[in-house]
């Protein structure tokens, strides 16, 4: 199982509308690139599941595309993929597969013919929040996370080639992770997957290319090269300070192995055996997981502080510079919140709140750039609470901070425990997992106690249990929007009942348990594939047969 860190939960940092839509198939088509021999230049994306049902409204194909230019996730000019490919030389084409089985909903295999004339096929899966691996490389199942630093072999299935890749990267003074042997018979063709902890030079792969048996080397950079962990090493001239500060990779290792918290009550034990919030427990687990990889232990909130800037100005742009969004479906709801938050019923705090869970839907929507909190569908709700919390009661910045690391350690626990993926859970999975981080963070920020910001969370579970995931026309845009606005007034509640002492039967651990359970339940056309609930409405259907989308 991958392990979670922050910036799993609180993140990507990425351009909308959907997590697993677009930021997971982006990842997917950039693992393809790094797999190449040269510059791609011709692509067939095969796409199955909930991908073949959404992938326009959700930007997939756009996406998938800029993956292959080699983009990052939060590179704006994803929006213009299609034209910039077109100037690069790559031609492209999409092939709906939808009623294909497929293990999970979130497929897509995509054959490639690079500059060289090498033709190189893969599947790829988007796991939820923006995660993805690859399941089959030229027809032979593989598994490969980009979690770290890989090197792909394409071998003779033969005695001692095993031996030669490793005793190459003990020589160079590389670490291997996992080991990994994939075949389809003996003898025949197969690829070994080393998975490493130090970053792979390609004269590493060259030594490892002069074995007769081995036909090709590749080398993937992970994620945590960029955005899934800090740039600064230990060895910066920046020394780490605070908690785990002087602990050696072995001694993190060791102590990370306690603080992996299987649940939500060893999480409370601990908190209440330290005398410590949420938050600090949920970063003294980060800090222990990057020293144990030689990462230095000081820049989770430097990290933090960057996605709250995100969130700030995705919350905030839409108000004075409304944008449509790709659908047509939304468009100018914050802006007129905005105007009106004096004269409603809901009183300032949950107007603003609402102001701007809409706001980052728009940004969202509109292929902005916003911070998956859980996911990019669920992205409005913790900003919302935060900033309008912010803006009512002149909390810090440092604050609030510490109130996301709080909501990442609920988010982290649903995500272990169940999924915040909407395709396989539901909408109950994005804003009801959202609406749990926020109603635990609010918990915390008004002096709750780790014991109330669980039943805060648990209290939100519980008020969106069963909630589907049925957006019209395939676009993150209705009823999306309004669901971010009902899911941040659903934590504010669930946090002020939570801080009246009010305990609860069943706690945080069995209601997410209760809440997978509900999700895998669902039927496929509630959860993600637009053909269910709202998106099958008749003026929902008169809209889709209208559009180009």
């Amino acid at each position: 199982m991958k392990v979670l860190g922050i910036r799993d939960i609180i993140g990507p940092i990425m351009i909308g509308p959907s997590s697993s839509h677009t930021a997971g198939a982006l990842r997917i088509a950039l693992m393809c690139r790094r797999l190449l021999a040269g510059e791609p230049r011709k692509a067939t994306f095969t796409l199955y599941g909930s991908f073949a049902h959404t992938y326009r409204g959700h930007g997939t194909d756009k996406a998938l595309v800029a993956g292959l230019l080699g983009m990052a996730t939060d590179d704006l000019r994803i929006r213009e993929s299609f034209d910039l490919a077109k100037k690069a030389g790559l031609e492209f084409s999409f092939v709906p597969a939808p009623n294909e089985p497929c293990e999970h909903p979130n497929t897509v295999d995509i054959e490639v013919t690079d500059e060289t004339g090498s033709i190189t096929s893969m599947r790829g899966e988007s796991i939820g929040g923006g995660a993805a691996v690859i399941s089959r490389i030229n027809g032979i199942d593989v598994r490969l996370s980009g979690e770290y630093h890989s090197i792909v072999v394409k071998q003779r299935d033969a005695k001692g080639v095993l031996a030669h890749i490793a005793t190459c990267l003990n020589v160079f003074d590389v670490n291997i992770a996992t080991t990994s042997l994939f075949r389809e018979r003996k003898g025949d063709i197969a690829f070994t997957i080393m998975e490493t902890d130090d970053e792979v030079d390609e004269s590493i792969a060259r030594a490892i290319a002069k074995h007769p048996d081995i036909y090709d080397v590749r080398i993937v950079k992970s994620d945590r090269a960029t955005d899934a962990v800090p740039p600064q090493a230990t060895q910066s001239s920046a020394k780490p300070k605070g908690f785990g500060a002087d602990l050696s990779p072995k001694e993190a290792a060791d102590l990370f192995e306690k603080l992996d918290f299987p649940n939500a009550a060893a999480m409370l034990a601990y908190c209440e055996k330290e005398g410590v919030a949420i938050s600090e427990a949920t970063c003294r687990r980060e800090r222990c997981m990057l020293a144990s990889n030689g990462i230095a232990v000081d820049d989770t909130r430097n990290y933090l502080a960057k996605a709250l800037k995100t969130m700030r100005e995705s919350a905030t742009g839409p108000l004075c510079d409304p944008v449509r969004s790709m659908g047509g479906l939304i468009g100018g709801e914050a802006a007129a919140l905005s105007a009106g938050e004096e004269s409603g019923p809901c009183g300032t705090l949950l107007a603003r709140a609402t102001t701007y869970a809409m706001a980052v839907l728009e940004t969202n929507a509109s292929m902005g750039r916003i911070v998956a909190a859980p996911t990019a569908g669920s992205s409005g709700v913790l900003p919302a609470m935060l900033l309008a919390c912010q803006d009512i009661h002149e909390f810090s910045d440092e604050q609030i901070v510490d109130a996301l690391a709080n909501a990442a350690g609920i988010g982290y626990l649903i995500t272990r425990n169940a999924t915040v993926s909407g395709a396989e859970g539901g909408c109950q999975a994005e804003v009801g997992a959202a609406s749990a981080m926020a109603a635990s963070a609010a918990c915390e920020l008004f002096g709750g106690t780790p014991r109330q910001c669980f039943a805060a969370a648990s209290n939100a579970i519980a008020g969106l249990l069963g909630l589907v995931c049925d957006p019209i026309a395939g676009l993150v845009e209705a009823p999306c929007q309004k669901r971010n606005a009902t899911g941040v007034a659903n934590a504010l509640v669930s946090a002020q009942i939570a801080l009246a002492g009010i305990d609860n039967l069943v706690d945080f651990d069995q209601t997410v348990d209760a809440m997978y359970k509900v999700g895998r339940s669902l039927p496929f056309e509630l959860r993600e594939s637009a053909l269910g609930g709202l998106a099958a409405a008749p003026s929902a259907c008169a809209f889709c047969q209208g559009c180009t989308h």
